[in-house]
């Protein structure tokens, strides 16, 4: 498992898109968390867009698989620290969201209310996917699907559930 944060992976690959980056590092190592996630970096940009009112951005993180099927980098799990009273008040004023410091949640954060926690999942269908080796998740779990997809699942001797 490789751990970098979104700075150091932007720092790695400066001339790539944020999937770009997690599919060349995904690549190279396999195995990778990303750390980091939902402030602006040296660029200007976010790597990826996060509430601000979720995750403490400094203290979250995505898991990545290499997966040879698809030929890029899969998401198995989000997860983070949740906000706290510090995290939440500078999130919301960098979000442009102190409005929000009002709601009902927003404000039990910022009276510590609540406890604090962590969060996350994994996602079990992108983990069957993985270990099956499976290009659509449709191939691992029922779901609706609309007409062109299944066309094109079918194109491709994609079974779907």
């Amino acid at each position: 498992m490789t751990f970098i944060t979104s700075q150091e992976l932007l720092d790695k690959y400066p001339d790539l898109t944020p999937k770009e980056r997690e599919n060349a590092i995904c690549k190279e190592h396999g195995a990778v968390f990303i750390q980091n996630i939902g402030h602006t970096l040296s660029h200007g940009e976010k790597h990826d867009g996060r509430a601000p009112d979720y995750d403490d951005w400094n203290l979250n993180g995505d898991l990545l698989f290499w997966n040879p099927v698809l030929d890029s980098g899969l998401e198995l799990s989000s997860m983070g620290i949740r906000v706290c009273e510090d995290s939440l008040k500078a999130q919301l004023d960098i979000a442009g969201c102190e409005d929000r410091a009002s709601l009902p949640f927003h404000s039990a954060v910022l009276n510590k209310s609540l406890p604090y926690t962590i969060g996350g999942g994994i996602g079990q269908s992108r983990i069957c996917m993985f270990f099956l080796q499976k290009a659509h998740i449709g191939e691992v779990q029922s779901s609706i699907w609309p007409d062109a997809m299944i066309e094109e699942c079918e194109a491709n001797k994609i079974i779907l559930l």
